[in-house]
């Protein structure tokens, strides 16, 4: 496997070797729309399990020239309407501005394309109803790019042991997800609350994406959500931290916390962690490296009858682009659900308005020679959604 610029997650990007499950040319995706540099990440799955990329096309020539550089076998589209209008284009994956990635896959639906996204795939909650109709009124599906699970091997390799019964009932899960804010290079569009709606809608979906996926719950009441903006002032509408508690509705219990803070010496664009307790035992993912010795690395420790440290770096690949493509051929739902994909974003855009809506605005006070961190909002304990 090759992990492009894992200190960077605006751009990290990885691709491994995979079984194809498709010839050339029998599965058509086309890119639009290059607004995040997770396009890379999906692009790379997607022909890594088979998958023919034909098209790419945005109105920006430079992300156009950006992508080509990876991606040269990619003809340049002299439009989005001429990427709908090809038969042979099964698929459309997009990264575009959050805000906008609603309205495309729309297009998309209804053009009779299936849609792969990036996280967080809406910034409303009525975009996700209007997601809803389209989806039943076309049949198609409008897939997620929830990688913090999907491309990571560590997380993928938890979600086996726990389908395998090696902890038993999942009782909590709590999930860490520090990432990088690299803020020269950011576009202005990601400072703007409107265009990315909220750092729980954003990175919270993934979060919440694998607290549905390793409990097996169908949905959840939103304990407690809080955001704030610790240390960034100069970007008022940027949320540099934010956290959530959430009770399922199997029982389970889950805690995630989500910030822009990961230390300039750290080797690897976020150290998140996973850490799920079972009724017959543990697991913790370190996902992106093992602190102090490896990075990159993606391991888990196992706590049941017996202790074991299992190494998924190179070792477990990412099955989810496969099957995927296969569900799309076929109309099954083996990779993901639709309401899975749909119902993380909606938890996280509940959490998120929570958060926003609270009656709390305050401070926390400083140590010496910190800067007040403005714009903290909380929702009190225990108020459910």
């Amino acid at each position: 496997m090759v992990d492009a610029n894992i200190g960077n997650g605006a751009t990290y990007a990885p691709t491994a070797k995979a079984e194809k499950v498709v010839e050339p040319g029998e599965f058509t995706v086309s890119a639009a729309f290059l607004d995040h540099g997770h396009i890379h990440g999906q692009v790379n799955g997607l022909c890594d399990s088979g998958a023919t990329l034909k098209w790419v096309y945005d109105p920006d020539p430079q992300k156009v020239a950006d992508f080509m550089a990876q991606h040269p076998e990619a003809q340049v589209a002299d439009s989005f309407e001429q990427i709908l209008a090809d038969d042979s284009v099964r698929m459309v994956t997009s990264a575009a501005v959050p805000s906008e990635r609603a309205a495309i896959g729309f297009q998309t639906l209804e053009a009779g394309k299936d849609y792969f996204v990036d996280k967080s795939p809406f910034t409303t909650l009525e975009q996700l109803e209007t997601a809803r109709a389209k989806v039943a009124e076309t049949g198609r599906k409008y897939m997620v790019y929830y990688s913090e699970r999907l491309h990571n091997e560590g997380a993928m390799k938890a979600g086996e042991l726990i389908a395998a019964g090696a902890i038993g009932r999942v009782v909590q899960v709590v999930n860490l997800a520090p990432h990088r804010l690299s803020k020269s290079t950011r576009p202005d569009w990601f400072f703007e609350k409107r265009n990315y709606g909220g750092i729980i809608t954003d990175i919270g979906s993934h979060q919440f994406e694998q607290f549905l996926a390793y409990t097996g719950a169908k949905d959840a009441q939103i304990n407690f959500a809080r955001v704030a903006n610790f240390n960034n002032p100069d970007t008022p509408e940027l949320e540099d931290f934010g956290e959530v508690s959430l009770t399922a509705d199997n029982g389970a219990s889950f805690y995630c916390r989500m910030d822009w803070f990961t230390p300039d010496g750290s080797p690897v664009w976020g150290d998140g962690r996973t850490f799920v307790v079972g009724t017959e035992g543990t697991i913790e993912v370190r996902k992106y490296m093992d602190p102090c010795r490896q990075a990159p690395d993606s391991r888990i420790f196992l706590t049941n009858g017996y202790e074991q440290e299992i190494e998924c770096h190179e070792n477990v690949g990412f099955p989810f682009f496969g099957e995927l493509i296969l569900d799309c051929l076929n109309r099954t739902e083996n990779a993901m659900t639709q309401e899975h994909a749909f119902k993380a974003a909606e938890l996280s855009m509940k959490a998120q308005a929570l958060a926003d809506h609270s009656d709390f605005k305050g401070f926390s006070e400083p140590r010496k020679g910190q800067s007040k961190g403005p714009n903290l909002r909380c929702l009190h304990r225990y108020r459910f959604w």
